[in-house]
């Protein structure tokens, strides 16, 4: 990485076209306790019926933090989280055979004069609107199972999904509506203009799905986690993988939990030198598990705070969300609490531990393999078995599904001391005002 300026403040508003990875152009480098701005445009179907792209999202160009090192770990206190799209279209998605080799969302074919990421024009709206600028062929490799259209309230606050005219109305204005940033190269969503669930209202609670450092292999910018990395197994284009193990290289930016919102504290690994952050992927809403794949997908505005934490060897992210997001029996300990627990410590004559939350990310081919991933990372971090770390999950935490197939938050009360040896313990007692 050449050198550059470091920055107090940096505002990044170009991005990849679908890759993450140490051969992507560095953004800039902002200094250790800065602050970094970021304007991006839709993640997953703008980028998924765009066959120039080579990943399913369009993240940020890898941002450098002054004095990141591999084998150290970046704090990113998310200070705000803004939706600037006015409307956007979701749903579970149906696959063009034809349009595509090894894999949909990276491995883009036009299904009639067969080029290779073909360069596209709009002609109109719906789902033919995507045309190969070579031949005119519907190249975009994706379409509808079942679809709707979703437009937000000016607080962005709630939603409301409209029908086919609401529908056929936003298509007609569709990148200014989902605020595209000037540097987008996506098509917007709202062309396809589905409208199957109309009249549902729902609650907006925005958050980033696509959030981390960057890899130190090539990785399409969707599958960099265990779930989506499965797709790279044995593929044959440029982002195949020989197996498995060469999964492990991957830093889980794509984890799609709705927790890593406003308030909350990620911690993401730092597997090469300046750590390489990268941002994308904002969802207006999202119920836990994304059970559709998708969500519904915006433009908008983050400001996060960074932070190098020295000698924190960790393979995934860790993430202390807003307490009120936290399971119950996770939550600090009150005084009252606390009170109660020393009786009952003096009664039976044990040291009672000063505890703090702290959730793990894990992913996997399954939900069952991205537990197994998050137990051992929990045992790696806390230098416990896992048979300890099961118990103490079960006793004071549990496990959440962010995304299916394969994304979890493991949470536990861990031991502060054990938090203090690894350079934790200030940014838990900062989040939990402990």
């Amino acid at each position: 990485m050449a050198q550059r300026e470091v920055r107090q403040e940096l505002t990044v508003d170009e991005f990849t076209l679908g890759l993450v990875g140490p051969d992507q152009e560095w953004a800039g480098t902002v200094a250790d306790g800065g602050t970094v701005r970021t304007h991006t445009p839709p993640g997953c179907w703008g980028p998924m019926i765009t066959p120039s792209f080579r990943g399913g999202h369009e993240v940020t160009r890898p941002i450098a933090v002054e004095g990141a090192e591999v084998g150290d770990a970046i704090a990113v206190r998310i200070r705000d989280v803004e939706v600037t799209s006015v409307a956007t279209s979701t749903g579970s998605m149906a696959e063009r055979e034809g349009a595509f080799g090894d894999d949909p969302f990276v491995d883009h074919r036009c299904p009639e004069c067969g080029a290779a990421w073909p360069e596209t024009v709009v002609e109109g709206t719906g789902e033919e609107s995507i045309r190969c600028a070579e031949c005119g062929a519907n190249a975009s490799s994706f379409g509808f199972e079942y679809g709707y259209t979703v437009v937000f309230d000016d607080d962005r606050t709630i939603g409301l999904t409209v029908g086919p005219e609401g529908a056929d109305a936003l298509a007609e204005d569709a990148e200014e509506l989902m605020a595209l940033p000037e540097n987008s190269r996506q098509h917007p969503i709202l062309l396809y203009k589905p409208a199957e669930m109309p009249g549902a209202i729902g609650h907006l609670r925005p958050f980033v799905g696509n959030i981390g450092t960057t890899p130190p292999v090539e990785l399409p910018d969707s599958h960099n986690a265990g779930d989506f990395g499965q797709f790279l197994v044995g593929a044959e284009h440029d982002w195949g993988l020989a197996d498995e193990s060469e999964l492990e290289k991957r830093t889980d930016g794509h984890m799609d939990s709705n927790e890593v919102r406003a308030g909350a504290v990620l911690i993401c690994p730092v597997k090469v030198d300046g750590g390489g952050l990268y941002v994308g992927d904002l969802h207006a809403n999202q119920g836990d598990g994304e059970l559709s794949l998708h969500t519904t997908d915006v433009s908008g505005w983050t400001e996060l705070e960074v932070e190098v934490i020295k000698g924190l060897d960790v393979d995934g992210p860790l993430l202390l969300p807003n307490v009120e997001d936290l399971p119950h029996i996770a939550r600090p300990i009150s005084a009252d609490e606390r009170e109660r627990g020393e009786a009952l410590a003096e009664e039976y004559g044990v040291d009672l531990d000063d505890l703090g939350p702290i959730q793990v990310i894990g992913s996997g081919a399954t939900i069952n393999d991205a537990t197994d991933n998050a137990f051992e990372r929990a045992s790696d971090l806390l230098d416990m078995s896992v048979g300890e770390v099961r118990g103490r999950c079960t006793f004071t935490g549990g496990v959440e599904i962010a995304r299916l197939p394969g994304v979890v938050q493991l949470t536990l009360l861990a031991p502060m001391d054990v938090l203090e040896e690894r350079g934790l313990a200030d940014l838990v007692r900062e989040q939990y005002d402990l």
